[in-house]
């Protein structure tokens, strides 16, 4: 009776793993499938090249989307999430230079500038009370305005060891730039899920009420998902330094990562309803989009059609987000 319970509970535990990261697996196998067929019609091929230039791109996607998976995970959206992004990199092209003590601080600098702006952000959240797109959408356009004081023309630099190191290749032809964000992961989204605070975020996202009224920190779990989005923000506009060599106050690449971090957050199976889904499968998600960008280029789908394609897809991304929440009756179904 003892062994039947337990290879019952076992399988109820294996069924419950899977059921939980359904959407971080399907993210994972859509996208190896894309980037064989990716690589299949490369002119290059599967080649260390060809990975650490897809990695470099998808690294940045996959930063944002990590730092806006925090924030759906609250049941809520960062639309400043792509101009701290952009302030970010324009940051970094002041004070990322110099010696390696010197860039050093100038990285720290970077960070810090993005946890203030994720600390902004959640600070008028929780204290004033309003709409995190309410939010998010002016302070959004304040930093957009910094970084447009900081860099009113593309320009700047970065110190050139540590931008080479970071998007060159580690021995054996792996991407750096993978490794990176494989720290990152490890540094940073692992601990927080496994935290007392991490299910608290989660625990808010799922029923904020609930979570109240079983007296949990709910503000305190909310300001640690913004400033932790602020900075990982920060780290995808540090990176972004380290692809281009330059600072640009660009609206059109903050809007760009912005709406393409919540398209890759869904894909992922993070539910835009909070309290669902991990950061790991935005990852994928990113990676998923960003290779449907790179089949667009392999297959010489023409240029002016790309923009209507990918906004199909985002489109699209978000409707199945939406979709199961639709099919239920209750919502708290969505959580079980």
């Amino acid at each position: 009776m003892t062994d039947r319970a337990l290879s019952t509970g076992g399988t109820g535990d294996w069924r419950y793993w899977l059921g939980e990261q359904r959407g971080t697996l399907l993210a994972l196998a859509v996208f190896v499938v894309m980037f064989v067929i990716y690589t299949g019609n490369h002119q290059a091929g599967f080649s260390a090249d060809v990975i650490t230039t897809a990695a470099n791109k998808g690294v940045l996607l996959a930063l944002v989307a990590m730092a806006q998976t925090f924030v759906v995970l609250t049941a809520g959206i960062d639309l400043s999430i792509g101009m701290i992004f952009v302030l970010c990199n324009c940051v970094a092209s002041y004070i990322v230079v110099g010696t390696a003590f010197e860039a050093t601080l100038g990285v720290i600098g970077v960070l810090l500038t993005g946890l203030a702006c994720g600390a902004i952000n959640g600070l008028i959240v929780i204290y004033g009370r309003l709409q995190p797109i309410v939010t998010t959408i002016a302070t959004g356009a304040a930093f957009f305005g910094l970084a447009l004081l900081i860099r009113p023309f593309p320009g700047g630099e970065v110190q050139e060891d540590l931008a080479d190191f970071l998007t060159g290749q580690l021995p054996g032809g792996i991407p750096a730039s993978a490794v990176a964000l494989l720290v990152v992961v490890l540094v940073i989204w692992i601990p927080f899920r496994r935290s007392m605070l991490g299910r608290v975020v989660y625990a808010v996202g799922s029923s904020e009420p609930a979570a109240y009224m079983s007296g949990l920190d709910i503000r305190r779990a909310k300001f640690a998902a913004y400033t932790l989005a602020g900075l990982l923000a920060a780290i995808g506009g540090l990176f972004l330094t380290f692809v281009t060599y330059t600072g640009e106050a660009s609206s059109a690449n903050a809007n760009t990562y912005t709406l393409n971090s919540i398209a890759a957050v869904v894909l992922g199976g993070v539910s835009l309803f909070g309290g669902r889904g991990s950061a790991i499968g935005a990852i994928f998600g990113a990676l998923v989009f960003r290779t449907i960008g790179d089949l667009l280029f392999v297959f010489d789908f023409d240029p002016l059609w790309q923009p209507l394609f990918l906004g199909i897809v985002l489109l699209v991304s978000v409707c199945l987000g939406s979709f199961r929440l639709i099919r239920l009756r209750n919502r708290l179904d969505l959580f079980g």
